[in-house]
Parts: C-alpha cells; sequence; structure tokens
C-alpha cells in the first residue's frame, strides 16, 4: 500500500466535491454496501448506478470533514467522521444542505479493472446519516 486509508477517504471527499467519478473508490462485489442519507444499496451494481446518477444531478458539493478518524489494520480499516455536506440539485436548482455522520470499512484493492484506476483502498461499506436531533 502506497497510499493510507485516510488518504483515500479525504481524496473520495476531493472527488465528490470535484464532481469526479466515485465507482473507483467502491469495492467490485456483491457485499459491497452504501447506506447513504435515504437510499440502501447492496451490491456493486447498485452501488454504481446510484453514484453514477448523483453525480449527473448534482453540482457544487461542499464537503466539510470535522473529526475524521481511520484505523489502519492488515487487510482493513475502519473510519467515521462528522462532515457537514451541500449541494445543488441540477434538476430543480435546489441546494441542499446536512450535518452528517459517515462510517464505514476499507479493503485493499484488487484493482479489478487492472488499469491502476482503483485507489490503494476501497469502501466495502460506507454509512452516510444525517445528525439531525431527534
Amino acid at each position: 500500500m502506497t497510499t493510507s486509508a485516510a488518504d483515500v477517504v479525504r481524496d473520495y471527499y476531493d472527488a465528490l466535491r470535484a464532481g469526479d467519478p466515485l465507482v473507483p473508490y467502491f469495492r467490485d462485489g456483491e457485499t459491497t454496501v452504501k447506506f447513504g442519507i435515504s437510499e440502501a444499496l447492496f451490491g456493486t451494481e447498485a452501488v454504481a448506478d446510484a453514484l453514477r446518477e448523483q453525480t449527473a444531478t448534482t453540482d457544487e458539493w461542499s464537503v466539510e470533514s470535522e473529526r475524521l478518524v481511520v484505523d489502519e489494520r492488515e487487510g482493513f480499516a475502519t473510519f467515521a467522521d462528522e462532515v457537514t455536506m451541500a449541494w445543488t440539485d441540477t434538476d430543480t436548482g435546489d441546494r441542499m444542505r446536512f450535518d452528517t455522520r459517515w462510517s464505514g470499512t476499507l479493503v485493499p484493492s484488487a484493482d479489478a479493472d487492472g488499469e491502476g484506476n482503483a485507489p490503494d483502498w476501497q469502501f466495502a461499506t460506507m454509512h452516510v446519516s444525517t445528525a439531525d436531533e431527534l
């Protein structure tokens, strides 16, 4: 591994801000899971479809990490963060903003495409929820 798991999480935030492809950050597999604010995605195909749709229909992302913690071990890493994020819906022009909590697991990349396009670590699970008080 040349890039730390923490660097990959930060790179993901940068890719989100820039509107770059997000699919390479997720492990290719049926057990890959991404929970978003309003979605539950199981398997690479569902995750990839949702990420492509998100990139196509949103713009002007702001992603502000507040408390990123990463525990990198041999064979896996866990992360958690508090993130303020905002974006513009390109269909409606509405600006959305949420205070969120992120957590998940990263695994070493198998570089499934063989092209070197995958980061050194990839998300096996990601959970994003709002931090609104009840």
